[in-house]
């Protein structure tokens, strides 16, 4: 069926239809890549040395002989891990979009071979180097985001789910960092995904609720730069910070009752380590209460010590926005309901506008 290099713009918009290869090594693939794409790698990390160390000492011939004596013996088990990769996304689908590091060899071989079995093949003019170009000017965007506020205990997340239910424009910032944003977020969840992991998700994902809801603007949380062990990259941030707020006003009982019952089925070891990790922003006093009420399984006593913590917090958050600050609209509300919630501010932004 031929095989076609398209730029990324091309690449990134059929990676949501289509199966995508990516044939770099194992380390490079585990470190990030392309959102959904599948690891097929020509060369394992030792493989992909030698031949690196061929191409740089002797020459690029000889780097290429090296290259088919490592490829030739796995060619039918690729092309059978290829075959069943499509069939799971589509079985009717003939099409695959195979990429490399800098869209050379690795690919093309690759390519040929997917050719040569009959589907139509993609690839990434540039490799991934030039998606990573890509994730980065996006990124550097000044995309029109809303922000949803809230104390913390406020349900935002859950709020965001039940607006992009709605049909909202929602990027799930905590969700694409693996992370629930404060010293408990990491707790019962998987390892966090690199930085440009991160970043690439991110990307992506904006791509994709620009390209559903091109009229409206994106509900983001509003988040601290950093979540967990990732940042949200530098520009973007202080586009956040600038952009309108809807600020969930919900009274601490509810939200301290919120995060008990979210909280406070965690592993006690786990919850008294995320304390002690942030006993010298909480101080030493808070630190000694919340680990004494922890002990005595005083769950209520515990989290009103750190809820009154992430208040303060919150608050000179807001307060320390740079002029001109942006605006801040807020929506009155007793408990902390996703659907609810999210119902009131739909019909205060509809009333807006």
């Amino acid at each position: 069926m031929g095989i076609e290099k398209i730029p990324v713009e091309q690449f990134v918009q059929l990676s949501q239809i289509h199966t995508v290869i990516d044939v770099r090594s194992n380390a490079e693939y585990s470190h990030a890549h392309i959102p959904g794409a599948s690891s097929i790698p020509l060369f394992n990390d030792e493989e992909r040395a030698v031949v690196g160390t061929i191409y740089k000492q002797e020459s690029r011939e000889e780097a290429i002989k090296k290259g088919l004596d490592l490829f030739g013996p796995k060619m039918k088990e690729m092309l059978l891990t290829a075959e069943r990769l499509i069939k799971e996304k589509n079985p009717e689908d003939k099409t695959v979009l195979v990429h490399c590091w800098r869209g050379g060899m690795r690919s093309a071989a690759v390519a040929w071979l997917l050719d040569l079995y009959g589907f139509k093949v993609y690839t990434l003019v540039g490799g991934y180097k030039t998606f990573r170009n890509w994730v980065l000017n996006e990124l550097g965007k000044k995309h029109e985001f809303q922000i949803l506020g809230g104390n913390t205990g406020s349900g935002k997340t859950i709020v965001l789910h039940s607006l992009k239910s709605m049909n909202e424009a929602v990027v799930d910032l905590e969700g694409l960092a693996g992370h629930k944003g404060s010293a408990f977020g990491n707790i019962g969840l998987p390892k966090q995904p690199s930085q440009e992991m991160f970043e690439n998700k991110l990307a992506i994902a904006i791509k994709i609720e620009k390209e559903k809801y091109p009229d409206t603007k994106i509900w983001l949380e509003d988040e601290s730069q950093r979540i967990g062990t990732v940042n949200i990259p530098q520009t973007m941030w202080t586009h956040m910070r600038k952009c309108e707020i809807v600020f969930l006003n919900i009274p601490f009982g509810s939200r301290l009752n919120y995060l008990v019952d979210t909280y406070g089925i965690l592993d006690w070891v786990a919850l008294k380590d995320a304390i002690v990790r942030i006993q010298k922003r909480l101080g030493g006093l808070e630190t000694k209460t919340a680990i004494a009420a922890l002990e005595e399984k005083n769950m209520h006593g515990c989290f009103e010590v750190l809820l009154k913590y992430y208040d303060k917090q919150y608050s000179k958050g807001l307060q320390n926005r740079e002029e001109p600050k942006p605006e801040i609209f807020v929506v009155d509300t007793e408990v902390v309901n996703d659907m609810d919630n999210a119902l009131k501010i739909i019909q205060q932004k509809n009333g807006r506008n």
